[in-house]
């Protein structure tokens, strides 16, 4: 189109017309036949910012106006309205905007035309907010470079108190939350409460490059922590890390942490707090008070905005809330322990050297391996005095050792024998404590595995006839020797001494008697 409002602008300033038609790339007689009806028309420069090109040709050529521009006005209302609408877009309504006009035998305007319209319009009725915000579409997140700041009520010694907050973009309802620290506990629970809070779920979740939630964010890689990452894949949503020193990617975090800021934080500057719960307390009766408030330049507030506009939009919630997770790896040592930090739990021995990664939530202990699990345990409140071991972890010498007991082998030595029976029972009473029998008991059997019941029973019988103190060394020795074998009966005291005829007598070791 003509430039029609450079050619009059030009024109006041006593440019030739073979200038002006140089600058606005039309022909001169283009130029003189612009300045002449417009000096007819009674139009002179300077005009109003709001008289467009447009409005100056229909006035120039009242007569050409629907013979040249036959074209039919889009519904800007309507297509603002759509775009608000999730996967709608300007491409969308053009191919919807020329279905209609072919339909109605009419000329639509070319895509580009189109959009510059559209915005055009946008731009003078202000109503751009729902352009790139869509209902249901992005929540964004952060803390708050400020704390609130409450005392202990027994030594009175001061902390701080961390400020979350969360965005839905499209209606500005937003969601604060006070936290004793900003750990990724806490951060992973501030995250569900907003969720519940909201009562859905948006497509997309916008943080910032905090090391709780992305251990990595550059130009080629992002890598989240993989505790933020179970998040999102349990609530199906997609974190989209903010770019590094790029605040405009959440401004409106930025906005709401800054409104956040003054509505919330410095309104609580003159209260004194004594806990984190009424800190969290106050926090969530301002944050009320912020979402009712009305809008400055619209209708309605925050929370109408959303019930109106986005919350039809949101994902459904889960049937039960995320439980926050931390993970981190270990190498399993010779004991087949891994650690909570408290308590100590078991994994299957065969892992021992292995690393694992490991899963601790409040109420549980996971274990995995190249990513199955391999353990589970539940995860007491308490520091436990023994660690918390599952038989089926252990090996099977470990499990028979765990399941010793006094009774077990005594009732065990009897099937045996009287004097095995015999000497289990002098095993467990030596020590001050039957446990201290126990791996005597627990070799024995490991003999009797070996040699049989009946060498068993014999090695034990004559062990008994010699001392009335038998081991464990003398008992494996003479069964690894076959000395239970050998039928050796102990001299009765009415048998004949033996005369041995290289015994020397009595007098023999008298003094000086050999030698006398």
């Amino acid at each position: 189109m003509v430039n029609y409002r450079e050619i009059l602008r030009l024109n006041s300033l006593k440019y030739t017309q073979r200038q002006i038609a140089a600058s606005v790339h039309s022909s001169r007689n283009t130029v003189s036949d612009v300045i002449k009806l417009a000096s007819e028309a009674g139009i002179d420069w300077p005009l109003n910012d709001s008289y467009t090109n447009e409005m100056l040709y229909a006035s120039l050529y009242p007569n050409r106006l629907e013979a040249v521009n036959p074209r039919k006005e889009p519904d800007y209302s309507y297509i603002h309205k759509e775009l608000a609408k999730p996967g709608v877009n300007l491409t969308l309504l053009w191919s919807e905007y020329c279905s209609e006009c072919n339909n109605n035998a009419q000329t639509p305007y070319m895509y580009s035309q189109f959009c510059d319209k559209y915005r055009y319009w946008a731009r003078l009725t202000k109503a751009t907010m729902r352009i790139n915000h869509k209902p249901g579409d992005v929540m964004q997140v952060d803390w708050a470079g400020t704390t609130i700041k409450y005392h202990d009520s027994v030594t009175g010694q001061e902390y701080d108190a961390y400020v979350f907050a969360a965005v839905l973009p499209c209606s500005c309802y937003a969601y604060v939350e006070a936290c004793d620290d900003m750990k990724i506990t806490n951060w992973l629970l501030c995250h569900v409460h907003a969720y519940s809070y909201f009562g859905g779920v948006p497509r997309l979740l916008i943080p910032d490059n905090l090391k709780a939630g992305v251990v990595k964010n550059t130009r080629y890689d992002t890598v989240l922590n993989r505790s933020y990452e179970e998040l999102a894949g349990y609530y199906d949503t997609a974190i989209i890390p903010a770019r590094v020193r790029h605040p405009k990617d959440k401004s409106l975090a930025e906005g709401t942490v800054k409104l956040a800021t003054t509505w919330i934080i410095a309104a609580l500057r003159n209260r004194l707090f004594f806990s984190i719960e009424e800190v969290k307390s106050a926090v969530a009766e301002k944050l009320e008070e912020l979402n009712h408030s009305q809008f400055k330049k619209r209708e309605g507030c925050r929370f109408t905005a959303y019930s109106d506009e986005e919350q039809a939009f949101m994902k459904p919630l889960p049937l039960t809330p995320f439980e926050p997770a931390v993970w981190s790896t270990a190498m399993v040592p010779l004991d087949y322990l891994i650690s909570d930090g408290k308590n100590k739990y078991s994994v299957p021995f065969d892992l021992m050297g292995e690393q694992v990664d490991i899963r601790i939530t409040k109420a549980t202990v996971e274990v995995y391996y190249h990513g199955a699990r391999v353990a589970s345990h539940p995860r007491p409140a308490v520091i436990l005095r023994d660690p918390v071991v599952q038989p089926q972890h252990m090996p099977t010498e470990h499990r028979k050792y765990l399941s010793y007991n006094s009774d077990d082998f005594t009732s065990w030595a009897k099937d045996i024998g009287s004097h095995t029976a015999k000497v289990v029972t002098y095993f467990l009473s030596a020590g001050r404590e039957p446990e201290q029998g126990y791996k005597s008991c627990a070799s024995l059997i490991r003999l009797n595995d070996k040699y049989g019941h009946n060498r068993l029973e014999n090695a034990c019988k004559k062990v008994l006839e010699y001392t009335s103190q038998p081991s464990i060394r003398i008992i494996s020795t003479m069964l690894k020797n076959g000395q239970d074998k050998v039928n050796t009966d102990v001299p009765s005291a009415e048998s004949k001494p033996v005369n041995h005829g290289i015994t020397r007598g009595e007098a023999y070791f008298r003094k000086g008697g050999a030698r006398s």
